[in-house]
C-alpha cells in the first residue's frame, strides 16, 4: 500500500518513513505542502498522512483543495494542536481522522489500517485466499498456520492483490502502488518479484497459484475456490506483543540516526533562552527557536519521552510571537529549557542502539555467471563487469555452478571449455541452460577456433564462441549485445485462425517465452486488430470462412508499414501447388497441421530473433544500447501526439556528458567509450519502457517522459546525476576517476509544441547549465 507523508519536521518524517516501511508500506515523503500537492497530483495513493502546520501550503488548505477536486483518498491529520476547534476544522476540511502529537505508534498504525479498510470496501483485518492468510496488523503471512518469509515487495504485492480482488493491475499500476518515486524499477523487476512470490507460495503449500496473468493487460487475484469465513471486524492484536516489539525496536534503530539533529534543535532553543535573559534576542532567533520547539513537541514523544514533548510544548507557548516576557517568565523559560536538556540526556543514556537486519532491495542488474578455472582472467573479467554495472558470480566448473544456478538464475553464462577438467559436464550444462524457458544465453570460451566445436556448441543452443586469448572488454561487448537482444521489448505475435482451440493452444505455447500473443478468430476485424497490436510476426490460417489467409497475406504486403513483417501460414495441405500459392502471396514460411509444437516454436523464435537483431541494427546505438536518433525521433513524435490527444504533460530533456574530450585525452578513448556506455545503461535502468531514451550523437542523449511534469522530471534527473557521480571508473593503469553530466528539462506544450521547438528550448537551457559550471540539471 502506498502512503504520502507530508511533514515539515525531517526528524519525525524520517522516523515515520522508516517505521511505516518496516510495516511493508511504500512511503513518499514531502517536506512542505506544495511538494506534497505536486506528488498527490502525480501519483495515486492509498492514504495521505498530513501535518497541519506546513510551509507553502498548510494542511487545511491541502485538504480542501484535494476534496474540491473530487479526490477521496483517505487523509489522516497529524497535529500538535490538540484542541476541539482544530480537530473540527480539519475534519470539516475533508480529513477522515486525526492523531495528536506526540502519538503512540501502535495507535497510529491501527488508525492507518482502519482507514485503508474503509477505503477498500470494508475488507476484514485478516485477508484470506483459500488456505492463505495475511494479517496486516502483524505483517505476517501464513499458509495452514505455517509462517511464510516474504520480502517487503512480495508482501506488498500479495496484500495489494488481496485487498483488490477484482482489479487487474498492469506493471505500471503496480509500480505506482508499491514503489516510491525515488526508486522506480523496471517492468522486468516487477515481473521478477511476482515470479519470486509465486515460487514461495507454491513451495509453502498454497492451493494453486493465486495470481492470474491477464495476457496483454497485467495481473489479478484468482477467485478463491472456498467459501469465505465470517470475519470479526475487530482488530487482531498478536498476544506476544510482536507488533509493539517490532515498532519499538524500529524506533530504537532510528534514534541513533536522529539524536544529533535533536541536539541541534535543543541548542537553538538554549541560545534563544540565553539571549532573552540578556535582552539581546531578535525576532528571527525567537521565531526559529519556537519552530524548533514545535518540532520537538511532536518528535520527542515518539522516542518515549512524553515529558520532553510536554516541555517542548510549554517552550513553544512561552515563545509565542507577540508575547512580551517579563523577567519572571524569562527565568521560568530558562528552567524549562534546562529541564528539556536534562530530559534529552536521560534519553541518550537510556537508549539502545540495536540494529535490525534490513531486507536488501531487489537488485535488478543483470547477473553474469563465469565458469572458468583461469583465476587471473576471471579476476580481470569480474572487475570489468562490475565497472559496467553487472552483478557477477564465479564457479570453477560446471558441477560447482549448479548450486549457484539453483539459488539465483543468471541472465548470462560464460563457460570455458579449454580449462575444464570434464568438457562433457560443461556441454551438458550448456544444453540444460538452453532448454530453460526462456533459455539462458551462453557463450563458450575455447583455446582454438574449431569448426567442430562451433557446430557442437550451436547444436546445444550456445549463443557464440570466443577464442582465447580475449580481453575482458571484448567479452563484455559480446555479452552486452546479446543481453540487449534479450532485454528488447516483449515480442508481439498475432494469430488469425477461426478455430478457438488452436488459438488457445498457441497462446499457451508462446506466452511462457515472453511473447505477447494477440488472437483473432474473426478475419473481418483483421485491419483493426493489426493497427492495435502492431505485431512483429503474423501467423495466419490458410482456410477460413469469408476471407482466406492468402487474401489477408496479400492485403498485408500491400500496406507500406507491414511489407517487412514475417508471415507464417498454418495449413492442412502439403502439395506443391499450395506451397507455391503461399510463397507467391508473400509469406515467409508455413507449418502443416496437425501442429508439431517444437517445430512451430523453433520457427517462430528464429524468425523473431532474426527480426529483432535486424531491427536493433537499424534502431539501437551500438555503444550505449539506447535508441538511435532516427528511432528515438519517431518515438518522441508519437509521445507528443499521445500527450496532445490525452491532454497529458510531457517533459523533454537533453543530457550531455561533461568533458568527454578531457577524459579521452587523460584516460584513453576506450575509457571514454566506457563512460558513455555506463551513462546509457543508467538511463535505460532509470526510465520506464513508456519513456523514450535516445542518443543523438557524440555526448548528447535525449529523453522524452510522457505523463511526467517538469518538476518530477527534474527530480528524476537530479537523482540520476547523483548516482552517476558516485560511479568509480578505473582505467588500464588502475587510476580512478569520476564523471558528470549536464541536463536541461523543458515541458510540452509550454516550452514548445513540436519536437524541434522543444529541442531548441532545451538546448538554450543546456547552454546556461554549461556556463554555470556544468554538473547540474536546469529547467526553464
Amino acid at each position: 500500500m502506498r502512503i504520502l507523508l507530508v511533514e515539515d519536521d525531517e526528524l519525525m518524517g524520517e522516523l515515520l518513513v522508516k517505521s511505516l516501511t518496516s510495516q511493508h508500506y511504500t512511503v513518499d515523503f514531502a517536506k512542505d505542502g506544495q511538494e506534497g500537492w505536486d506528488l498527490a497530483e502525480l501519483y495515486t495513493y492509498d492514504l495521505i498522512l498530513l501535518d497541519l502546520i506546513l510551509p507553502k501550503l498548510d494542511g487545511i488548505s491541502f485538504c480542501r483543495r484535494l476534496r474540491a477536486g473530487g479526490d477521496q483518498t483517505p487523509i489522516l491529520l497529524l497535529t500538535s494542536q490538540d484542541t476541539s476547534t482544530t480537530k473540527v476544522t480539519g475534519l470539516d476540511a475533508g480529513a477522515d481522522d486525526y492523531v495528536a502529537k506526540p502519538f503512540d505508534f501502535q495507535e497510529l498504525l491501527a488508525r492507518i489500517r482502519a482507514l485503508l479498510r474503509r477505503g477498500g470496501s470494508a475488507l476484514p483485518p485478516l485477508l484470506e485466499w483459500n488456505n492463505l492468510q495475511l494479517d496486516p496488523s502483524t505483517c505476517e503471512v501464513t499458509c495452514d498456520g505455517k509462517l511464510l518469509h516474504l520480502t517487503p515487495k512480495e508482501y506488498g504485492l500479495l496484500e495489494l492483490f488481496l485487498r483488490n480482488s477484482h482489479r487487474i493491475f498492469s506493471c505500471s499500476a503496480l509500480i505506482d502502488h508499491l514503489w516510491s518515486f525515488e526508486e522506480p524499477p523496471t517492468e522486468d523487476t516487477v515481473r521478477s518479484h511476482i515470479k519470486g512470490l509465486r515460487q514461495k507460495l507454491k513451495a509453502s503449500g498454497v492451493k494453486e497459484d493465486p495470481i492470474d496473468t491477464v495476457y496483454g493487460i497485467g495481473y489479478r487475484l484468482k477467485p478463491a475456490q472456498v467459501v469465505e469465513k465470517e470475519e470479526s471486524i475487530t482488530e487482531k492484536v498478536a498476544p506476544d506483543g510482536s507488533v509493539a516489539n517490532r515498532v519499538e525496536t524500529g524506533v530504537t534503530r532510528v534514534w541513533g540516526e536522529v539524536v544529533e539533529k535533536i541536539e541541534e534543535r535543543v541548542a537553538v532553543i538554549e541560545q534563544a533562552s540565553t539571549k532573552l535573559l540578556q535582552n539581546k534576542a531578535n525576532e528571527e532567533l525567537r521565531s526559529k527557536a519556537k519552530l524548533e520547539a514545535h518540532k520537538l513537541a511532536g518528535s520527542l514523544g515518539m522516542f518515549g519521552s512524553d515529558e520532553g514533548s510536554r516541555l517542548a510544548q510549554e517552550i513553544e507557548s512561552l515563545l509565542d510571537n507577540g508575547k512580551t516576557l517579563k523577567p519572571a517568565a524569562k527565568k521560568h523559560l530558562g528552567q524549562v529549557v534546562g529541564a528539556l536538556r536534562q530530559e534529552l540526556q536521560n534519553l541518550k543514556s537510556g537508549s539502545k542502539s540495536e540494529l535490525l537486519p534490513v531486507e536488501p532491495q531487489a537488485d535488478d542488474r543483470p547477473l553474469l555467471l563465469i565458469i572458468d578455472q583461469d583465476q587471473k582472467f576471471v579476476q580481470e573479467l569480474v572487475k570489468e563487469s562490475q565497472n559496467q554495472g553487472l552483478r557477477v558470480e564465479t564457479a570453477p566448473d560446471a558441477i560447482a555452478s549448479q548450486q549457484l544456478i539453483a539459488k539465483n538464475r543468471p541472465n548470462f553464462v560464460l563457460i570455458d571449455l579449454s580449462t575444464a577438467n570434464n568438457p562433457d559436464n560443461s556441454l551438458n550444462l550448456l544444453a540444460e541452460l538452453s532448454n530453460c524457458t526462456p533459455p539462458v544465453p551462453v557463450v563458450v570460451f575455447t583455446a582454438q577456433d574449431s569448426l567442430l566445436d562451433r557446430v557442437k556448441v550451436a547444436h546445444l543452443g550456445g549463443r557464440g564462441i570466443l577464442q582465447k586469448p580475449v580481453t575482458p572488454s571484448q567479452v563484455l561487448e559480446t555479452v552486452n549485445q546479446i543481453l540487449q537482444q534479450s532485454r528488447a521489448t516483449e515480442a508481439r505475435v498475432m494469430i488469425v485462425d477461426d478455430d478457438p482451440q488452436i488459438l488457445t493452444a498457441l497462446q499457451a505455447l508462446l506466452s511462457p517465452w515472453g511473447i505477447k500473443v494477440y488472437t483473432l478468430d474473426n478475419p473481418r476485424r483483421f485491419l483493426e486488430v493489426m493497427q492495435l497490436a502492431e505485431p512483429e510476426l503474423l501467423i495466419i490460417d490458410m482456410e477460413m470462412p469469408e476471407t482466406s489467409g492468402i487474401e489477408l497475406c496479400q492485403i498485408t504486403r500491400k500496406e507500406p508499414q507491414w511489407t517487412s513483417i514475417p508471415i507464417l501460414f498454418l495449413t492442412t495441405h502439403n502439395d506443391t501447388a499450395t506451397r507455391h500459392q503461399i510463397f507467391a502471396a508473400g509469406a515467409d514460411d508455413y507449418i502443416n497441421k496437425p501442429i508439431i509444437e517444437p517445430e512451430l516454436l523453433a520457427r517462430i523464435l528464429n524468425r523473431l530473433e532474426r527480426t529483432g537483431w535486424l531491427r536493433s541494427l537499424a534502431e539501437i546505438d551500438t555503444l550505449t544500447f539506447v535508441a538511435n536518433r532516427r528511432k528515438s525521433t519517431q518515438e518522441l513524435n508519437k509521445s507528443i501526439e499521445w500527450s496532445d490527444a490525452h491532454k497529458q504533460p510531457l517533459s523533454f530533456a537533453i543530457v550531455e556528458l561533461d568533458d568527454l574530450k578531457q577524459i579521452n585525452y587523460t584516460y584513453g578513448h576506450l575509457e571514454g567509450d566506457r563512460v558513455l556506455s555506463r551513462l546509457g545503461e543508467l538511463l535505460r535502468q532509470t526510465f520506464h519502457s513508456q519513456d523514450v531514451v535516445g542518443r543523438w550523437g557524440g555526448t548528447e542523449f535525449v529523453i522524452g517522459m510522457a505523463g511526467m511534469t517538469k518538476p518530477e522530471a527534474v527530480r528524476r534527473l537530479v537523482e540520476v546525476l547523483k548516482k552517476f557521480r558516485e560511479i568509480e571508473f578505473i582505467d588500464t593503469n588502475n587510476q580512478t576517476f569520476h564523471a558528470t553530466f549536464s541536463a536541461a528539462v523543458v515541458a510540452y506544450p509550454q516550452n514548445g509544441k513540436t519536437l524541434e521547438a522543444l529541442y531548441q528550448a532545451a538546448d538554450a537551457v543546456l547552454n546556461q547549465a554549461k556556463a554555470a559550471g556544468r554538473n547540474r540539471v536546469l529547467s526553464i
